[in-house]
């Protein structure tokens, strides 16, 4: 097809994690179980937060909406890589990628975002215990989680609509298992300088930005916690972080990681299953941690499914 304006009726083709014929059933088997095993625990966790009176406060008001967007993150992309494997085909539509772009882009923004209020959180309820339930009260947290959304749409939307302004060729292969923005713009055959102008802007602004602010609270929580004189203090006040710090590092520590390593070698595939880490396997860990170390979490959820019997 001749490069144009017209991409509405392109197909693209997902070249997935391996085109090896005995490994779809292995893949699609393991990705199914990590599927169901990421939406059930992170519904579990809703479940809690949601019938239990005492985990109506803001940190879990927060958790509760980074499972649903670790849910809706996961569904994004591993539906359509099962489907693709169960009925041996690699095609995505041009609307089906550029949707696929746009939710991406949201709940991974939208995820960056919680986990930085989450910090804020910590940070108010260690530093300024007495002003806490004034600074973090419930209209303040449903502002926040709001604005989140709406700054988090807006970017999606712009970098989907900047995709859309693209002539295509007809090379149009994906070394990936989902429509990844820098491999969608880099297949295109017109200019793609605003395009890659416009990635880098928001990586720094709601990348780097929320992690300086993560990284900002918790040196803060580390300065007001050596003033606790007791070490069952220290102890009870870090308790209270060392859950979400554990999903931070997880999540930036695999981000960085992936993009570090894709930038490095040269093989496209390596870096797609390098992906699945904070694609599929953070969003399925993310429930665990919270709720292994979490007494509360336990407590509401064996209340949940006595109520239930």
């Amino acid at each position: 097809m001749e490069p144009g304006n017209d991409t509405r009726i392109l197909d693209f083709f997902l070249l997935g994690l391996s085109e090896e014929p005995g490994l779809q059933p292995l893949l699609f088997g393991l990705f199914l179980s990590m599927y169901l095993v990421t939406v059930l625990g992170n519904l579990l966790i809703i479940l809690a937060t949601i019938s239990d009176s005492h985990l109506h406060t803001p940190m879990y008001f927060f958790l509760s909406n980074l499972s649903f967007v670790d849910i809706c993150f996961t569904s994004t992309t591993v539906p359509k890589m099962l489907l693709n494997i169960q009925t041996h085909s690699k095609v995505i539509t041009y609307a089906g990628c550029i949707t696929q772009i746009y939710f991406f882009i949201l709940f991974g923004v939208l995820d960056d975002i919680l986990l930085t209020m989450m910090a804020y959180d910590r940070f108010v309820a260690i530093c300024h215990p007495l002003h806490y339930t004034v600074i973090m009260n419930p209209r303040v947290c449903g502002l926040l989680v709001m604005l989140s959304w709406i700054m988090s749409a807006l970017n999606s939307l712009f970098q989907s609509l900047m995709v859309l302004l693209l002539s295509f060729c007809t090379d149009l292969e994906i070394p990936h298992f989902f429509c990844e923005i820098n491999q969608v713009v880099h297949l295109a055959c017109s200019d793609t300088f605003l395009n890659d102008m416009v990635i880098y802007a928001a990586t720094v602004l709601l990348f780097c930005g929320p992690l300086t602010g993560i990284l900002y609270s918790y040196f803060k929580i580390v300065c007001s916690i050596r003033g606790i004189s007791t070490a069952q203090g220290k102890y009870k006040a870090f308790s209270t972080c060392a859950s979400h710090l554990s999903v931070v590092s997880l999540f930036y520590c695999t981000i960085l990681g992936v993009y570090l390593s894709s930038a490095a070698a040269q093989n496209s595939h390596s870096s797609a299953a390098a992906s699945v880490m904070y694609t599929v396997v953070t969003p399925m860990l993310n429930p665990f941690i919270y709720s292994l170390r979490n007494k509360d979490i336990k407590r509401a959820l064996k209340s949940f499914f006595r109520g239930k019997q």
